[in-house]
């Protein structure tokens, strides 16, 4: 298991100094307003996040999040519209409630799925992740129709866009996330088994850990957060949209590596991943406060996963 340790510290090191610079020469930087948006922009790729490290530190791989979060959205209002009061006649709070439920029960169930592809037929989570984004992606064209669903209740807009003793409430929930993750993979039997199985599963297996068992936890995990971040995205922008959180896949994947989890297996830190995502998120902000062309904004995340892989395959030796 990964611990902290100061001399290990070079991301959080390189993250103070690029906020030191962008403080300098980013308009508006450090303002309280600036600084809750970007803690607002990370909070739901930041949900995924924390359960892909799980998911990447057990060996394996989910591809199918981003479609995930658009599906998630667009389920959810389809179910508040359907279950509101003009159709099946319930309130709207019990509609809204019962749609949020069963959507992440629904998020469980695909990664239950991929698991149960991973143990009983050896399908590599690469591909059947892979599949599950282009079902879930044509799923939530499907729910809409191609066309924005916009059912909810004005209060829904709290839960994506509200504040909460002055922060943002998708900040408070990729927090408590964050708290909750940490003491799960640190501190407990089911976190040591999840390094266990990453590092090598037939040690693991050989040492009474049911490795199907742990894979199936982490990604159906996954998948939930996902849904989440879904809901809290549709939140945000009041509708259910087919067409959002399109390559969010590779931004998360890009902040757990950055944050030091091995794509090998068997390493890595929630702590790490919460770097990670709050330095993309500083990255992509100071750039947009400087007008930086989005162009030159892919090219410069780009480099900077890159840099992270080398500089984590220089801390391993």
């Amino acid at each position: 298991m990964t611990r902290f340790h100061p001399a290990r510290a070079v991301l959080e090191f390189i993250l103070l100094a690029l906020c030191a610079v962008l403080a300098a020469v980013a308009p508006n930087f450090l303002t309280t307003e600036n600084l809750l948006n970007v803690l607002r922009n990370v909070s739901m790729q930041g949900l995924i996040a924390l359960g892909m490290t799980m998911v990447i530190i057990a060996g394996e791989i989910d591809l199918s999040v981003g479609s995930m979060v658009a599906c998630a959205g667009c389920l959810t209002a389809w179910l508040t519209a359907a279950l509101g009061p003009g159709a099946l006649g319930l309130p709207a709070a019990c509609a809204v409630g019962a749609a949020i439920a069963l959507v992440l029960i629904g998020g469980s169930s695909a990664g239950l799925l991929s698991g149960f592809l991973r143990n009983r037929f050896g399908v590599p989570s690469f591909i059947s992740t892979l599949a599950l984004m282009t079902a879930l992606s044509g799923a939530a064209e499907l729910i809409t129709g191609g066309f924005p669903l916009t059912p909810f209740p004005a209060w829904y807009n709290f839960l994506g866009g509200g504040y909460l003793f002055g922060i943002p409430f998708p900040a408070l929930v990729f927090l408590a996330a964050f708290a909750a993750s940490h003491v799960l993979m640190n501190y407990t039997a089911f976190g040591r088994a999840v390094y266990a199985v990453g590092g090598n599963a037939e040690a693991a297996r050989l040492s009474a850990i049911d490795v199907g068992a742990v894979r199936t936890a982490v990604l159906a995990l996954t998948s939930v957060l996902a849904a989440a971040s879904g809901v809290l995205q549709s939140s945000e922008i009041m509708s259910g949209t087919a067409t959002t959180a399109k390559g969010w896949e590779l931004d998360v994947i890009a902040a757990v590596i950055i944050g030091g989890t091995s794509f090998t297996g068997g390493v890595g830190r929630v702590w790490g991943t919460m770097v990670g995502i709050v330095f993309l998120g500083v990255i992509m902000n100071g750039m947009t406060l400087m007008n930086v062309s989005e162009y030159w904004q892919h090219v410069v995340r780009g480099a900077l996963i890159l840099l992270a892989v080398l500089i984590n395959r220089l801390e391993a030796r």
